[in-house]
């Protein structure tokens, strides 16, 4: 029991992170799967089983609101999904003693990512611009969907990003395309581990409370999007994925790391990440104190003042 209210409040936290940055789900919840011992490809073929019914739920609700762009979503979800079903297939495979450092690899690179992204540069923004073509859409969903299976999440820091950083579309549409094309990775991906790994091993009430926090956290996701600042929580949670992932490496056999060598280093990491929060709360506070600053109005111009009629 206590393992599955854990598990919940990781759903409902993951989901609430995805809403709040468009990317997150996939790297915190396989982190925490990985962290209570579970192989790498059932804790991604876990992830990837919740959230199918979480993503669709997401996808109909910026439907809704209106911000998909279908024409990207069918040229990045596609070419995703077909990424996202060879790397199940590739990781159900793959030993776990291969498969553990592969995964706990990646994770630390994403984590690393979402740390410095949203430290130093703050929440990604785009700019309307020249519509976005196949040739950048497809091979960005195939790499996507191919991370998002073998390292448990992957879709969103890489489609968000790489989408934003084009310049070519509005945030809210890209946030709301990546998903709802998102719903297409994460089912092939169910697929692939399906085929690769049958049913065998996977914990259906993993899967059932994850979503069911996911779910939960659908409605309260805006609060939390308003009430903490996205690059605070983008340190937060990026910090914690570098930690938990770092701790897994260092525990696996072929490194052999001393206690003292293992405390050493996650405690440098610590006060990085430590700095990185204090840094990001700084810079929050900073911005807000300039948006709340009135513009100084532009004095006349000498035209302007010369032009004007004298009084008599």
């Amino acid at each position: 029991m206590p393992t599955l209210l854990l598990l919940a409040v990781v759903g409902f936290g993951a989901q609430a992170v995805n809403s709040s940055l468009g990317m997150g789900y996939g790297v915190t919840s396989t982190s925490a799967l990985l962290a209570l011992g579970t192989s790498p490809a059932l804790a991604s073929a876990t992830v990837n089983l919740s959230q199918v019914g979480s993503q669709l739920v997401s996808g109909l609700a910026h439907w809704r609101f209106g911000n998909v762009d279908w024409r990207i979503v069918w040229r990045i979800g596609l070419p995703g999904a077909v990424g996202a079903f060879a790397g199940a297939t590739f990781l159900s495979a793959l030993s776990t003693a291969l498969a553990a450092p592969l995964m706990a690899g990646i994770l630390l690179v994403l984590g690393s990512y979402l740390l410095v992204r949203f430290t130093l540069r703050g929440t990604p923004r785009g700019n309307l611009g020249k519509p976005l073509r196949s040739r950048f859409l497809a091979p960005l969903g195939l790499v996507g969907g191919f991370l998002n299976s073998t390292g448990g999440g992957g879709w969103g820091p890489v489609g968000t990003t790489a989408l934003l950083a084009s310049g070519r579309a509005e945030p809210r549409t890209v946030v709301g395309s990546i998903s709802a094309g998102e719903f297409a990775v994460v089912t092939a991906g169910s697929a692939g581990f399906l085929v690769g790994l049958g049913l065998t091993g996977i914990n259906l009430s993993w899967v059932a409370v994850l979503l069911a926090g996911g779910v939960l956290a659908a409605p309260l996701a805006a609060w939390l999007a308003r009430h903490v600042p996205a690059r605070l929580l983008g340190s937060l949670v990026g910090g914690l994925i570098v930690v938990t992932n770092a701790r897994t490496l260092l525990h696996l056999d072929p490194v052999s790391v001393s206690p003292v060598a293992e405390v050493a280093t996650l405690s440098g990491l610590g006060l990085v990440w430590a700095g990185a929060i204090a840094w990001s709360a700084r810079a929050h506070r900073a911005a807000r104190r300039a948006a709340a600053v009135p513009p100084v109005p532009a004095p006349p111009s000498a035209e302007v003042t010369e032009a004007a009629p004298r009084r008599r």
